[in-house]
């Protein structure tokens, strides 16, 4: 049942009024509602940020008559209630509504920031973060972030004004409302309006629908955070391979460490942190920055490695990168790193040599060879 089945006989003439009038101008407002849409969509191909798609839409007669009708409860006794918008045509901001969909979270933010900064052609006069549950609260559901921005000598918005009232001077200025939202809340959104709000029987409802959408939303927020985390080890990754950026990092202790972990997080830490002696086998062989280490650790020659070697264990860190380093120096690796040929006892010579002898072996069977 909507607000306008419900409304009080007494308010009826006046949202009738503002219904027929709004119905009278609204060819003029889809105008608007098109040119709010081709400039949010400019704004966003001359930038870096591109969004899914970015949509608009002129609210519908029957939605505009249903939020006229909703109403306040008087504060005295046995009082009729008020229109919560007493001039609907000036109160409400969302008539014209614009939709920005991005793929992850952190470019709502982007996308809105971008957007305030217009200030040629807009003015924001509005900027909330609109959930249905929040963290506070302990409890789920989408995010959206709601501008509501003002044109400033819009020809499009002077048009409609034109055609709203003829005899005063249009200025083109007019709020509308922009929404931005990351995809999965998109979906989520959309389906729960469909189910939630446009149920033809309200009365058809069970509470294990809104224990539903709770659960999805649970979820969903799940998914953003991993495909957000997802996104941002990309980034990291690719920076390894900018050789004018972070590619070109010195390999200290630490940065070895931070690309290992973000390159191998499944190849178990090693348990005294201490990374220095990755540091002395890369440096032995004149490795000394990012570019050079992540071309190194490449999966696909980390399954090689393990597969000539057949490890008994998950080999920890630093023995996976010695593995590694005498898989591309062969011998080399063997003379730079290990004691110095006729001394008694030689451990780390022996052990060299015999994995090396299982790698030559591996690479006989046509697996490759050494540099």
């Amino acid at each position: 049942m909507s607000a306008w089945d419900d409304l009080d006989h007494h308010l009826r003439p006046a949202v009738e009024a503002s219904t027929r009038e709004f119905e009278r101008i609204r060819p003029a407002l889809v105008e608007v509602t098109e040119e709010m849409r081709r400039s949010m969509q400019g704004i966003f191909d001359s930038s870096e940020l591109h969004p899914l798609f970015v949509t608009a839409r002129t609210k519908t007669v029957e939605s505009f008559r249903d939020k006229a009708s909703r109403t306040l409860a008087s504060p005295e006794p046995d009082a009729a209630p008020t229109l919560v918008f007493p001039d609907p045509m000036r109160n409400l901001t969302d008539l014209v509504g614009v939709r920005v969909i991005t793929t992850l979270p952190h470019e709502v933010d982007l996308a809105a920031n971008l957007i305030k900064r217009q200030r040629q052609d807009f003015d924001c006069r509005g900027d909330r973060e609109k959930d249905i549950g929040s963290i506070e609260s302990g409890t789920y559901g989408y995010s959206s972030r709601h501008l509501i921005m003002r044109t400033i000598h819009n020809d499009a918005v002077r048009r409609f004004q034109h055609a709203q009232h003829p005899e005063s001077k249009a200025g083109g200025s007019y709020l509308f409302e922009v929404q931005i939202r990351t995809v999965l809340a998109h979906a989520w959104s959309e389906i729960e309006h469909d189910i939630r709000f446009k149920a033809s029987n309200p009365k058809a409802w069970s509470p294990y629908f809104d224990r539903q959408f709770t659960g999805t939303a649970a979820m969903l927020e799940t998914v953003e955070s991993a495909f957000a985390e997802l996104h941002e080890r990309y980034e990291t990754v690719t920076g390894f391979w900018d050789e004018d950026g972070e590619g070109s990092a010195p390999l200290t202790p630490n940065q070895i460490r931070h690309v290992w972990q973000t390159l191998l997080p499944h190849v178990d830490r090693k348990a005294d942190d201490n990374w220095g002696w990755a540091a002395e086998l890369l440096a032995a062989h004149e490795l000394r920055t990012t570019i050079e280490l992540a071309a190194l650790l490449q999966a696909d020659t980390i399954t090689t490695v393990r597969r000539a070697l057949d490890h008994r264990y998950s080999p920890g860190p630093d023995r996976l990168l010695d593995d590694m380093l005498l898989w591309h120096y062969g011998a080399r690796h063997i003379d730079l790193t290990a004691e110095d040929p006729g001394i008694e006892p030689s451990p780390r010579r022996d052990s060299l040599q015999r994995r090396f002898r299982q790698m030559e072996i591996f690479r006989s069977r046509g697996a490759g060879s050494a540099r």
